[in-house]
């Protein structure tokens, strides 16, 4: 699919992996507290969404909270989790709105109760929706969805579901959080850091990375538009040179 930016037509990547990184440092640069730096970026995820479907844009799979993330002083940790509360009830909400599918990946079992119920309510109203595919990874890290993962193949391996000789790229893939999702086109990252950070790195082997110094709460249609332009003086190649 294309779409128009400035006058000129473009091919959209169907599928964006977002890292939304910059929220703290946002704050600090304003004098404010980390927490509203973490409020006014799930305001951008919410704003992100709706350009990002506009622009033709199907899936959109945003790294929000990290299985490294519980390392962050409690307080933080207490106030992200707050927040997640909150998203996650509203996000309830918006998607019958605005007919987006939304999925949750990562190692749910260390989340509240209460979480976890929220997530299975959204996913379950949401399932039927035909809009933008909308993934949020929570408690997510690429090494240890991998690990996940083989341990659940090892564990059909032994009860005889395949044989070793079966063992290949896609069933590999068939157990990953991403199972049912196409592989990302394009990454981004904010904040001018130029690093994966355990994120989605089997599923990255041929996307296109773009970088940006702009803190994500500032991040806009604007610089959306940017990385898709930027996706598209890349000279896309798999397992060539």
């Amino acid at each position: 699919m294309k779409t128009e930016i400035n006058g000129t037509m473009y091919e959209v990547p169907q599928h964006v992996a977002i890292i939304l990184d910059g929220n703290g440092r946002w704050a600090k640069k304003r004098f404010l507290p980390r927490n509203m730096g973490h409020l006014e970026g799930a305001k951008t995820v919410e704003q992100i969404c709706e350009d990002a479907w506009n622009l033709g844009i199907k899936y959109l799979t945003v790294y929000a909270f990290s299985t490294e993330n519980w390392k962050r002083p409690e307080k933080e940790v207490k106030a992200l989790m707050k927040l997640l509360r909150k998203y996650l009830l509203d996000c309830i909400e918006r998607t019958s709105k605005n007919n987006m599918r939304v999925r949750v990946i990562g190692e749910k079992s260390r989340l509240d109760d209460d979480i976890r119920k929220s997530i299975e309510e959204l996913e379950e109203i949401s399932s039927k929706n035909t809009g933008l595919n909308f993934t949020i990874a929570l408690n997510y890290g690429s090494r240890d969805e991998m690990i996940r993962a083989m341990r659940k193949m090892c564990e059909d391996y032994k009860a005889d579901a395949f044989d070793a000789e079966e063992i290949n790229e896609e069933r590999f893939t068939s157990y990953l959080d991403t199972k049912d999702l196409p592989d990302p086109d394009l990454m981004i990252r904010t904040s001018g850091e130029q690093r994966l950070s355990n994120w989605l790195l089997w599923q990255l082997a041929y996307t296109e990375f773009y970088f940006t110094d702009v803190l994500w709460p500032d991040f806009n249609k604007k610089e959306l538009e940017n990385a898709i332009i930027y996706f598209n003086t890349r000279e896309r190649r798999f397992g060539g040179v």
